[in-house]
């Protein structure tokens, strides 16, 4: 197993990383049941790799839980991160990067992953009202407390890191360590500003929604896909963020880049997937990869080894070099 340090750390993470979010009953998603769940968690831990990645909001808190149940016995082997900022409830202080808040989303984690301590810590997005000052210097306490090793960010801009780390210079006070950001064949965006200000401030950059929350499987043929898929559930949400997601990763610009994938897979006999994550892992600037498998077969394939032909990788990165317009940068949390 191939490990590395996360940014300017000391931190050694494996390649892939276990996102959680399919973990637990889900309103918008097909998802896994516990014993799915632990299937999962069961065979990629058994594979080598460390990081398992989950976050307050998803499914209602029953995907901390289950991940906590599950590494309960083992949790000196895995490298756990959680995250905050979405709405715990309908009080004015149950979401955001505030103190009040940040503590109260810590603690409740805490207990949902029945562990003492977490290895990161994400800001699940930037908070406009609260001072960045105040963030960085509770994070900086949790710190101090032992009850976290390492903080990270998550969907936040290039200023935005910038602007953390100098609140945390100031304060002399733990920085950022980790980024996770939306990466994939049609999702570049952060190529343009995010990565190298990531490398300059000593970043980590995880990547999630690895496979275009599907796209890239080839498991979409139009834009127009039935309503049992993700992206189909999407289009149809009320939620109108919901069905902005799903139709910015369904256009011809995409459909062509999945079906390009998918004859490279065939060149090489193998998955769509593992094309897909061969391609980000040579990527410079990138660390790690969140995988979000609903199944153990999805997690099989995610788990193949690849590397990608220097021409074949030149050859998708030809095709899916970003269009202004054509990538849809807004973050989905059900969308891992």
């Amino acid at each position: 197993m191939d490990f590395q340090p996360l940014g300017r750390s000391g931190l050694k993470v494996s390649k892939l990383a276990l996102g959680a979010m399919n973990f637990g009953a889900s309103a918008y998603f097909a998802s896994s049941d516990e014993t799915e769940a632990r299937r999962i968690i069961d065979r990629f831990l058994a594979a080598g790799h460390v990081m398992i990645d989950t976050a307050d909001g998803y499914t209602g808190g029953e995907s901390e839980r289950i991940v906590g149940r599950a590494i309960h016995r083992r949790r000196d082997q895995v490298v756990l991160s959680t995250k905050a900022f979405l709405p715990q409830g309908d009080g004015p202080n149950d979401r955001g990067l505030s103190r009040v808040h940040l503590t109260r989303a810590l603690e409740a984690s805490l207990r949902r992953l029945d562990t003492d301590y977490l290895d990161i810590y994400y800001c699940h997005q930037w908070d406009g009202v609260t001072p960045i000052e105040e963030t960085m210097a509770t994070l900086d306490g949790f710190v101090r407390a032992g009850k976290v090793r390492y903080l990270g960010a998550s969907n936040f801009t290039a200023a935005q890191i910038v602007e953390s780390q100098w609140a945390a210079q100031r304060l002399g006070g733990t920085a950022f360590t980790a980024l996770q950001a939306q990466y994939s064949l049609v999702a570049r965006t952060i190529e343009a500003e995010i990565l190298p200000t990531c490398q300059r401030h000593g970043l980590g950059v995880t990547a999630w929604s690895p496979l275009g929350s599907g796209v890239l499987t080839g498991r979409y043929r139009d834009t127009s896909p039935s309503g049992d898929t993700r992206l189909g559930r999407l289009l149809a949400s009320p939620v109108p963020e919901a069905h902005r997601w799903a139709a910015g990763l369904l256009n011809e610009r995409t459909l062509r880049i999945a079906e390009e994938v998918g004859r490279v897979a065939a060149e090489l006999n193998t998955s769509t997937a593992a094309v897909a994550l061969a391609w980000i892992h040579g990527r410079p600037g990138i660390t790690s990869t969140v995988v979000g498998p609903r199944t153990l077969d999805q997690l099989e394939q995610n788990l193949t080894e690849l590397e990608l032909p220097g021409e074949l990788a030149e050859r998708l990165d030809r095709l899916s070099v970003p269009i202004d317009g054509a990538v849809n940068g807004m973050r989905s949390d059900n969308a891992a």
